[in-house]
């Protein structure tokens, strides 16, 4: 699904980015492409979550990183905005973010998501189905940017998921990052990513392991 929103923002962005960084390449979700000369790239999702923002559903944010370098998400229905550069640390409107001390797994918050195509659904909801008796709960709130800079809040206490596109992560994969956080790769195809406290994360990976054997490996 595409909104009106998500083309209107995109614009915005790709014409303040082209206007500050010209000779930086580009690629945004809604279809905006441009070399780089100077070796950085841009990544941008106008607005991740566009469902739950068509629905009326506030939970949906705009995402833009400077690849492996910086990454920002801002969440305008709570102004909420995550920032976060390589070496530099995260913050949450301007102040330091730092992961807390995780749980045990048996008692973590999880979120995740699906993706669009009914048999990749399918399939995921079978990880699910033997993910859930080894937590607390999973949660999915259908913004995987907003649900990995909650996790560096300290709001989740994991996240994984298959099939997400890089404009939805790249920027709030440095905020986990900065914050203290480990994020890890899901390999093969479709790529995806499972992220938690550094303690939490290979717990977290063994059980996702098991109930991923047979679906995705």
């Amino acid at each position: 699904m595409v909104s009106a929103a998500d083309r209107d923002a995109e614009t915005v962005i790709r014409t303040g980015l082209t206007g500050h960084c010209p000779e930086d390449g580009l690629i945004g979700e809604e279809g905006s492409r441009r070399e780089s000369t100077s070796g950085r790239h841009w990544v941008v999702d106008p607005l991740d979550g566009t469902t739950n923002f068509l629905y009326g559903i506030p939970q949906w944010a705009v995402s833009i990183a400077l690849e492996g370098s910086v990454g920002v998400v801002f969440d305008p229905v709570r102004d909420e905005l995550f920032a976060a550069a390589r070496g530099s640390g995260a913050t949450l409107n301007d102040a330091p973010l730092r992961m807390p001390a995780p749980p045990d797994l048996s008692t973590a918050l999880v979120a995740t998501g699906f993706g669009y195509d009914p048999e990749r659904r399918a399939k995921q909801g079978d990880v699910v189905r033997d993910v859930l008796p080894h937590v607390r709960d999973i949660r999915r709130a259908g913004a995987a940017a907003l649900d990995l800079c909650w996790l560096a809040a300290g709001r989740l206490d994991g996240y994984y998921e298959r099939g997400p596109q890089v404009w939805d992560w790249a920027a709030a994969r440095i905020v986990v990052e900065e914050a203290g956080g480990a994020v890890a790769d899901l390999e093969p195809d479709p790529h995806g990513l499972a992220a938690a406290h550094p303690e939490l994360l290979p717990h977290l990976l063994e059980v996702l392991g098991e109930a991923e054997r047979g679906v995705f490996r």
